[in-house]
């Protein structure tokens, strides 16, 4: 088992989940503070997007 396939794992677990669900949540407020409310909906979408690429199904 390589590296990926052990990255990929934890991600799947539910501590995964909630570490990866804080990081974006982190990473999106981030975002907000930088560009302003005008563009937290996008900011928002993308957020969704990366945690449907990484997050369980």
């Amino acid at each position: 088992m390589g590296i990926f396939d052990k990255a990929k794992d934890a991600l799947n677990s539910d501590k995964g989940e909630e570490l990866s669900d804080k990081g974006l949540d982190k990473a999106a407020d981030a975002a907000k503070g930088k560009l302003g409310d005008d563009k937290a909906d996008q900011i928002d979408k993308a957020r969704d997007a990366a945690d449907d690429k990484i997050g369980n199904e």
